[in-house]
């Protein structure tokens, strides 16, 4: 896709990791310390797709957002996203990494990830249609697709390779992984920085149904990492078309999602072809959240 950043090499830094949508450099002479950059490559059921012209610019200028905000809940490992206070090494790539990258500390991130709901949907609402029992909680019977839960929940999922499938596990699971205090401190946590985002956006007119969280341990401490709250670790819904019993437009790729579930394709690599009306209704999408949760 032209203009598209689908990959990044830069030459004199260390890639250490690239993920579905972030490559992660390590700097010369700044070990403690990553380069951080969204690429504008989009994955769905956990496989690369295609890119979006534009989106890890989007994923950056959000992130920042709810990092300024949430910043009372719980520290994140953001250092700075200004190109020019990146060390000298970044120098000739400061036109690329400018809009779509964050120098930030380096962690040790957590064997789970923290996944929030405040609605039943996607996977959650497939499971719940096979069984009453998901994720440890037991739903009554008759919940409508997208319903309300009466509480936030904290449903973590372990951490696939690139290519596989995370899989949900229930709190009592995590508590065995990770000791029953830190458990805990990790659910509530996320609890907070959902309930907080969640009021937040619904003044812009944006329901979070749910969203994934990234938390690591800078030394002894847990801070908010990776990407937070973006249409690629959430779903958006427009809050003047939420009707419960079905599923609801979007702001987030749950476009593409669906676009794909068309398709005869078993979610595995490699992917299917995307048509350009897609994916520029996809791009559309994530705009439209960008402006709505930001403007003032």
């Amino acid at each position: 896709m032209s203009g598209a950043v689908k990959d990044t090499d830069y030459t004199g830094l260390e890639l250490v990791h690239r993920g579905k949508v972030r490559d992660m450099y390590v700097l010369p002479g700044h070990d403690d310390k990553l380069l951080m950059v969204a690429t504008d490559r989009i994955s769905a059921f956990d496989v690369v797709i295609d890119a979006i012209p534009g989106k890890g610019r989007i994923l950056t200028q959000l992130s920042l957002f709810w990092f300024d905000l949430l910043a009372d809940v719980v520290d994140n490992h953001l250092i700075t996203a200004n190109v020019d206070e990146y060390p000298e090494s970044c120098k000739p790539y400061a036109k690329e990494l400018d809009g779509r990258s964050m120098l930030v500390h380096k962690t040790q991130p957590l064997d789970v990830e923290c996944i929030v709901r405040g609605y039943i949907s996607g996977s959650f609402w497939k499971a719940y249609q096979k069984d009453r029992n998901v994720c440890g909680f037991t739903f009554p019977e008759g919940m409508q697709e997208s319903e309300k839960f009466p509480e936030v929940l904290f449903t973590p999922s372990t951490k696939a390779e690139l290519g596989d499938h995370d899989e949900n596990i229930s709190v009592d699971k995590m508590m065995e992984m990770l000791g029953e205090e830190k458990t805990k401190q990790i659910a509530d946590i996320s609890i907070q920085l959902y309930s907080r985002a969640a009021d937040y956006a619904r003044s812009k007119g944006i329901i979070i149904a749910d969203t994934k969280f990234e938390l690591g341990m800078l030394g002894d401490k847990l801070i908010l990492i990776d990407e937070v709250l973006t249409p690629d670790s959430s779903r958006f819904w427009p809050l003047d078309e939420y009707k419960p019993g079905q599923g609801q437009p979007s702001f987030d790729k749950q476009f593409l999602r669906d676009y794909l579930s068309t398709l005869d394709w078993d979610k595995n690599p490699p992917p299917p072809p995307i048509p350009g009306k897609i994916i520029e209704k996809t791009k559309a999408r994530y705009e439209e959240a960008l402006e709505k949760i930001t403007a003032k």
